[in-house]
């Protein structure tokens, strides 16, 4: 086939022009991170993306260095992970950023993001969290909990004449531990009793679900009930184990 002197290739491929021009700048064999390595975008951009992908999230007072590559490279990153099916959700008021599976009626999509199985105390827990952010937030403040305050709520749901307290009380650190694994709370520094309720756990839980769980639960505690040893309800996957902070 003949082409007419006009045609020519661009300058630019259209991947690379869409891409950033930090990227663009980066994007050259000095790059490299490792040997062999046939990556696009900077080592810095690649770590915000596999804090993404550890989940549950980047947050940005904590992680203030990772925070500002994300909203510098955010469309790219957007890019990469809409690869993988899943969608970059931010709040640059609470200064979180997390992903979620993209969700298409007519395509099977593959679920990537893991969900973590949470039991009765885990959830009541959660739900306890989850009203304190919303507390904080009315009062402009920052949502921190006692490690007593967590075990005082969860011991009004032991059961009635319960004859194994010291296993109800092992349930109730372990619901507490889980919280920390998860990183729905950290830490406050200097203080090992005291926590700070993530943010990311008002985008988790929307206001709707957390008023229909609430009241579920508390029908369950008028009636008597205790603690269910199954899992009772699902956490989706960008809230498994969180990486180092990086500051």
């Amino acid at each position: 086939m003949n082409y007419s002197t006009n045609d020519s290739y661009p300058a630019e491929t259209p991947l690379e022009s869409e891409l950033p021009a930090t990227v663009q700048n980066n994007n050259t064999s000095d790059s490299a991170v490792f040997p062999g390595d046939l990556g696009r975008i900077p080592h810095e951009t690649r770590r915000v993306l596999v804090q993404l992908l550890l989940g549950p999230a980047v947050d940005g007072r904590r992680q203030g260095n990772l925070w500002a590559v994300l909203l510098r490279d955010e469309p790219v990153l957007r890019e990469r992970l809409h690869e993988l099916f899943l969608e970059l959700v931010i709040d640059h008021d609470q200064k979180v950023a997390f992903t979620r599976q993209v969700v298409a009626e007519d395509i099977e999509i593959p679920v990537l993001l893991r969900r973590a199985h949470l039991t009765f105390l885990e959830s009541v827990l959660i739900l306890f969290l989850r009203q304190r952010l919303t507390q904080a937030d009315t009062h402009g403040d920052r949502a921190v909990v006692s490690w007593l305050e967590m075990v005082e709520h969860l011991s009004v749901y032991e059961r009635t004449g319960n004859a194994d307290h010291a296993r109800f009380d092992k349930q109730c650190q372990s619901a507490i531990e889980k919280a920390k694994k998860l990183s729905l709370i950290q830490k406050l520094r200097g203080a090992d009793d005291r926590f700070e309720v993530s943010p990311t756990l008002k985008l988790l839980f929307p206001a709707e679900e957390i008023q229909a769980l609430t009241r579920t639960y508390l029908g369950l505690l008028h009636q008597g009930h205790g603690v269910e040893p199954e899992p009772t309800s699902e956490l989706s996957g960008e809230a498994e184990a969180q990486g180092e902070d990086d500051e």
